[in-house]
């Protein structure tokens, strides 16, 4: 149900877009173009300005009066929203005709009894072409629900490829530490719980706090087995940015730094930094890459890919994982927007 509302809040978010309300514009311009050639009247062009007044008064009208009830509608299905929308076109059709009945029939100069022909017509093409708005919506709905539940399987297969190689290390590690030094071995152990409790929860959004907090207990367990191998450098604000992000979705990129990096290096080093912009929270990753080799592993690519697919879903596309190679190291970059 949640993927449901988010994939259905995103289309209407979508159609307030500053280019989508122009393309309504446009589609409606030439529906009042049409209405004007079909009823063939002596004085076309004023006509056409007093129907287009109308129709994009119609049109502006139902996206204001759909975005102030955003709220109430964020839990109706798609069908409902559909019949809403016609609805408000049908009203604002009727109580629009009726105020340019009244304002332009002295410009416009037609006959009292025209006025009704008018509005039925307008009425009528406002039907029509509402319905099949809706018809398109609904196709349009179909597709994108099908898109998340591809991308959640998607998530899923990537994620189970994923975990079994981090915890075959992180139980030879425990092994090796069990007798020798136990405090350490059982704090890997309750660092590996937490870890694989978030695993085990299943697609959701969680605190950025709390992903981050992931990620330092997996480096905390990597550090018990690369011992000064591995260096860990934190730069985060005083205070971390109030927005969600998917679950084990940083972490990977970390462990991924630890896999592809460190790990093939003598002694190497990851570095996580958060930066904040007036429109982004943007968190960097970086590691050393192999001296042999001056371009990533393409064994980054399974968590990358899990991660960027998360984040762009949850996002609605307006979120991002890019990476690069710079100074010798592999750059792991999350942006996600401040209103996500």
């Amino acid at each position: 149900m949640r993927s449901t509302v988010g994939v259905l809040g995103s289309l209407l978010h979508y159609a307030w877009q500053p280019s989508s309300v122009l393309w309504m514009m446009l589609i409606t311009e030439g529906v009042a173009v049409i209405l004007t050639l079909a009823l063939g009247v002596d004085r076309p062009f004023r006509y056409l300005g007093v129907v287009s007044l109308a129709m994009q008064g119609i049109l502006l009208a139902t996206l204001g009066e759909l975005y102030l009830v955003k709220r109430a509608v964020a839990g109706f299905s798609p069908l409902r929203i559909g019949y809403l929308v016609l609805a408000l076109l049908l009203a604002n059709a009727c109580g629009l005709a009726a105020i340019t009945r009244f304002t332009f029939e002295p410009i416009v100069g037609m006959a009292p009894g025209a006025w009704g022909g008018l509005l039925l017509r307008l009425i009528g093409i406002v039907l029509v072409v509402g319905l099949l708005g809706l018809a398109a919506f609904q196709n349009h709905w179909r597709g994108r629900l099908h898109a998340v539940r591809a991308k959640q399987s998607e998530l899923q297969a990537l994620q189970a490829r994923i975990r079994p190689h981090f915890l075959f290390n992180t139980l030879n590690t425990g092994a090796a530490l069990v007798h020798e030094r136990p405090e350490e071995a059982e704090r890997l152990l309750l660092d590996l719980a937490d870890l694989f409790r978030a695993a085990l929860g299943g697609p959701r959004q969680i605190p950025l706090a709390d992903e981050l907090s992931l990620a330092r207990r997996y480096l905390e367990i990597e550090a018990l087995r690369f011992g000064d191998r591995l260096t860990v450098h934190w730069h985060l604000p005083r205070e971390l940015p109030a927005v969600t992000v998917p679950a084990l979705s940083i972490q990977p990129l970390v462990e991924n730094a630890v896999r592809h990096g460190v790990e093939r290096l003598p002694h190497g080093d990851v570095d996580v930094r958060v930066t904040t912009t007036p429109e982004h929270i943007i968190v960097r990753i970086s590691n050393p890459l192999p001296a042999s080799g001056g371009s990533a592993s393409t064994g980054h690519q399974v968590g990358l890919n899990a991660s960027q697919v998360r984040i762009e879903a949850m996002t609605d596309g307006r979120g991002s994982v890019e990476t690069q190679v710079g100074n010798g190291r592999f750059i792991a970059t999350v942006r996600l927007p401040v209103n996500a």
